[in-house]
């Protein structure tokens, strides 16, 4: 699924080399402050000296300790010129954004990250249904599934070959659906999407592009 595929793309920070007494002190200095390093080390699987330089590159983007959906989407608009990406950073905003307060502070930041990233397979899958599931329902629908699908190709823009038509994602989608949708009861459950996602050869690849990668 494209989530796991773009998933190093959500990074907001222009990675530095990290000054850990500065960093320290920045920690508390801000106007949001994130828990204390140690705290962050033990709910995901970075380091203590990767969360300084995830800090540092995300304190340099967002003084502020936090992001607003608009900052998330000019972010995104960077990464995907040939294309509208706005639509896609707002659904991947909601899922970062797991308080649903309108801003994701740098501990939102690293849990999801550190899911994308290091997660299990599993904890990976949870992460992209709850991307799917825009409406939080614990359900995804047909027309859910089909605007995330609508988003990515909106944002991936003209760098698709051959051009794709405009009836392509929900023909895409009717194919996913239809394999997800186990018992045909027009939703799709996290027992489902985790079930067919983890028989798909292509999705479980996807899965394991990006472990390590910091």
């Amino acid at each position: 699924i494209q989530i796991c595929k773009d998933a190093f793309h959500v990074s907001p920070c222009s990675f530095s080399s990290p000054d850990s007494v500065e960093d320290e002190l920045e920690l508390s200095a801000v106007r949001h402050r994130p828990e204390g390093l140690e705290q962050l080390e033990a709910q995901t699987r970075f380091s203590r000296k990767e969360l300084q330089i995830l800090y540092r590159g995300f304190k340099n983007e967002c003084p502020s300790g936090v992001v607003n959906e608009d900052t998330f989407k000019d972010i995104y608009a960077q990464f995907f010129p040939q294309g509208d990406a706005s639509t896609y950073a707002h659904f991947l905003f909601n899922a970062f954004d797991t308080d649903h307060n309108g801003s994701v502070s740098f501990e939102d930041f690293v849990m999801g990250l550190s899911i994308l990233l290091r997660g299990t397979v599993q904890e990976k899958l949870n992460w992209a249904f709850n991307l799917y599931d825009i409406n939080k329902d614990g359900y995804i629908t047909k027309e859910e599934m089909l605007d995330i699908m609508k988003a990515i190709y909106d944002m991936m823009g003209k760098c698709t070959y051959p051009v794709l038509k405009e009836e392509t994602p929900r023909q895409h989608v009717e194919v996913f659906f239809q394999k997800m949708d186990k018992n045909k009861d027009g939703v799709v459950t996290i027992d489902e999407f985790i079930d067919c996602c983890q028989n798909d050869e292509n999705i479980m690849r996807s899965m394991h592009l990006f472990e390590n990668v910091l």
